[in-house]
């Protein structure tokens, strides 16, 4: 959990906050996120997500797009001693990632955003926090 503003350098290598690296592991995946940013999972949770996505039926047009859109963009990933990790080219325009960036902790997995649209969703959203949480007692909450 938790916000952290980071750069990536002119390698496209950014630094995890060393509370979320220390959580990662050895290696990782990285794959297209929804709304424009990065998504990052464990091996367990990675496991955990494809194997979720394996259950959906190959005969819906939907579960097809979905499972194609999160595998073909996935790569697995891992920090070097300095603690960088390079963000492969197509993920780093899937994101629109050129230099200040937003890492997010969001339960089992992080975001890594541009700054800019991360601020530009947050203006977005703010306003309508309270609309949604008035549907969160619809999953128990």
């Amino acid at each position: 959990m938790g916000e952290y503003q980071h750069t990536l350098d002119n390698k496209g290598r950014i630094i995890l906050p060393a509370k979320i690296r220390d959580g990662l592991g050895d290696t990782f995946v990285a794959t297209r996120g929804l709304d424009d940013c990065i998504f990052i999972y464990t091996m367990a949770e990675w496991a955990n997500l494809e194997g979720k996505l394996k259950q959906l039926s190959l005969v819906k047009p939907e579960a097809r797009a979905f499972s194609r859109y999160i595998f073909s963009g996935a790569a697995e990933l891992e920090a070097d001693k300095q603690g960088r990790v390079l963000l492969p080219p197509n993920l780093r325009d899937y994101a629109k990632l050129e230099k200040d960036v937003v890492v997010i902790g969001v339960s089992t997995r992080i975001e890594i955003w541009n700054k800019d649209i991360w601020n530009q969703y947050n203006e977005r959203m703010g306003p309508t926090v309270e609309q949604l949480s008035e549907h969160l007692i619809d999953f128990g909450i």
